[in-house]
């Protein structure tokens, strides 16, 4: 397989280094060379000369972040792009950031301080892991929205925005708004223009590209300049499922270059996981071209299993003999077991286990506290991140 690609088609946007931070964090680099990409890049810079309110769909790591720095550097806005993680914050406290408080609005509350959209004001305010905002604040946000002005908590004036917001999920809001954890009236709000980012595995044109970029970015951080990838190793990557998406592409290439010897990386020293290898298409059956199969899309999973409906009635069985035996806390020990059983299955992940579960993320942290897997120290609050200037990179070649 040759080392190469078709270079005056490709863009590359990446965040400002910042060598200071940890490694992997976030999508740090997102790559325009395979066509479907390179439309969305298209699309994207047509709606970034638009007011219009953006909304971003995406898995984790995909670079729904670096998306929305491109749309706040092409639409020409003066003011700060501010990036803003909903579900970093405790539901008490969000209010707060994200509106502002004043003195004694709150305990602890010892002067007055300009929230999110304050600091924004002028520029672009992006909102990740939308689906994660309490509903309560979600009505509030809705008449941020409605009527461009903020009232701080603990305050009656009004204080005007010229603030452009874009947010960004990992969920299917219409799926959330279906299930009662998302207001119907702000999700329209939110989708006025809406993108989305494919998952890596999508988007295969890219994978090689943006593994060759991650090589000359750590090669010479670990005296491994000049660094090749190997035929085996570029068709491990192609073939690989990739569900941390982007961000598991550069953790793969910087742990690479740490172990391959010679200055080539070896498909050994990729280290992937072999069930998640991408599965092999399967030839068509004459019943599959007469009748076309449902999309599981959004089916249900337990009806996209054939065991499910024998599962449910064991289910059934199992509670009705429980509630027969009468014992005690008989719901708060199902749903600890049912906690522990999603955390743990996901690798105790709060995203990943509130999405199995079907709960926001503030949900998910509320039931691991109370079975005793999260303990009650406040997370660290995220620090601005204004001023940073997204690069696009002209056309590249390796």
């Amino acid at each position: 397989m040759p080392d190469s690609f078709d270079a005056p088609r490709a863009r590359l946007l990446t965040l400002p280094e910042s060598p200071a931070g940890a490694l992997s964090i976030r999508a740090k680099a997102l790559l325009f060379h395979d066509p479907r990409s390179a439309a969305l890049l298209e699309q994207a810079e047509r709606i970034a000369r638009s007011e219009a309110t953006v909304l971003i769909n995406g898995e984790t790591g995909t670079g729904k972040e670096l998306i929305a720095r491109h749309l706040h550097t092409q639409s020409g806005r003066k003011g700060p792009f501010l990036a803003v993680n909903c579900g970093a914050f405790s539901e008490t406290m969000i209010d707060a950031e994200l509106f502002g408080h004043e003195t004694g609005a709150y305990t602890g509350a010892v002067q007055s301080r300009a929230g999110w959209f304050e600091a924004a004001n002028g520029g672009t305010l992006f909102l990740d892991e939308i689906g994660d905002l309490p509903l309560a604040l979600q009505v509030k946000l809705l008449r941020v929205l409605q009527e461009r002005q903020v009232v701080r908590l603990g305050s009656r004036r009004s204080i005007p925005l010229d603030v452009r917001l874009v947010a960004a999920t990992n969920i299917d809001l219409r799926e959330a708004v279906a299930a009662q954890h998302f207001r119907a009236d702000l999700y329209y709000r939110l989708s006025v223009a809406t993108l989305a980012l494919p998952a890596l595995r999508e988007r295969p044109g890219d994978i090689l590209p943006l593994a060759r970029h991650f090589v000359g970015v750590y090669g010479p951080r670990l005296s491994c300049s000049g660094a090749l990838l190997a035929p085996e190793a570029q068709q491990a990557l192609l073939d690989y499922a990739w569900p941390g998406n982007i961000r598991e592409l550069e953790n793969v290439i910087h742990f690479a270059l740490i172990v391959c010897r010679d200055g080539i990386v070896q498909a050994g020293d990729l280290k992937l996981v072999p069930s998640l290898a991408r599965a092999a298409p399967t030839p068509a059956t004459p019943a599959a071209t007469t009748e076309p199969a449902a999309s599981t899309e959004h089916a249900d999973p337990a009806s996209a299993d054939p065991a499910a409906p024998g599962a449910a009635q064991q289910l059934a069985t199992l509670a009705s003999s429980l509630l027969a035996a009468r014992p005690a806390q008989l719901l708060h020990k199902l749903e600890a077991a049912l906690v522990h059983a999603a955390f743990a299955q996901t690798g105790e992940n709060q995203v990943q286990s509130a999405r199995l579960l079907g709960v926001t993320r503030n949900t998910m942290r509320t039931l691991l506290k109370r079975h005793g897997l999260l303990d009650d120290a406040p997370e660290p609050e995220p620090a601005p991140r204004a001023g940073d200037e997204l690069r696009l990179h002209p056309p590249f070649a390796h």
